[in-house]
């Protein structure tokens, strides 16, 4: 990606940038539509490409998902300082996102959320994503569960801790907070936190009724760490968003 970028000219550039910022406003405004974030709370961020410096885009402190724009992302470096753009930077979106982009450099983009169905599961003691929905077959092994984090995400310390414990999953369900999921690209990281999302949904409905899950027989798991796009519409699935935002909410990629 950084070769093709330097044999772009600047307006070439700049209109590549331009485009990934409006894929990761699709995102916000899509998650706001869904109820994945905490009031003004909560984070998306990706690396940009090119050479020097490691750059990354992320929302600024303050904005609610539904109200974010493309020209609202500010850039930041992975030590937190904000190269270009209006805002700051929260320290929570600092010590998780900027320590896993550090440690773990295939996590181009970091979806850190609050959805309704994985954070009830993060609230459970003991519970985990079932083996029960065709999803689970692919998902499953991709998700790793942070037992562990029972105070906020303040220092360095504990965003590299999560880095850590992420290595090579793609979604993480932090308990009694959230998750994160990471991918490649924004399409990557986004559509796999969809499917998860709608995947605990449907567990936590079949759990609410006491009646005893169905389980799929081990042998029909996927097995799959690599790239969720390459088995999953992911690209086609944020291009459909946008085309729904394109009629709905245009300004979000202004």
């Amino acid at each position: 990606m950084a070769a093709v970028i330097e044999a772009l000219s600047g307006s070439e550039a700049e209109e590549q940038e331009w485009e990934l910022r409006r894929d990761m406003a699709a995102v916000f405004r899509v998650a706001a539509r869904e109820g994945w974030n905490e009031q003004i709370g909560n984070h998306n961020s990706l690396m940009l490409p090119g050479d020097g410096p490691p750059r990354f885009l992320i929302n600024p402190r303050g904005y609610l998902f539904q109200e974010l724009k493309a020209s609202d992302l500010i850039i930041c470096d992975l030590d937190g300082k904000v190269l270009q753009g209006s805002g700051e930077l929260r320290k929570v979106a600092f010590h998780i996102h900027a320590r896993i982009h550090l440690q773990n450099p295939e996590a181009k983009c970091v979806v850190h959320v609050h959805p309704r169905w994985l954070t009830a599961l993060s609230l459970l003691r003991d519970a985990e994503l079932h083996l029960s929905h065709h999803n689970n077959l692919l998902l499953n092994d991709r998700v790793v569960y942070d037992h562990e984090g029972d105070e906020p995400v303040h220092q360095n310390e504990e965003g590299d801790r999560i880095a850590r414990l992420m290595g090579n999953k793609s979604v993480m369900v932090m308990r009694g907070h959230g998750v994160t999921v990471v991918g490649p690209t924004v399409h990557d990281a986004f559509d796999e936190c969809f499917i998860a999302e709608r995947t605990a949904m449907y567990q936590m409905t079949a759990m609410s009724t006491g009646q005893p899950m169905h389980t799929l027989p081990d042998r029909l798991r996927r097995h799959w760490h690599g790239t969720w796009g390459d088995k999953i519409d992911a690209r086609l699935h944020l291009n459909a968003w946008r085309r729904v935002l394109d009629r709905e909410e245009p300004d979000y990629a202004t």
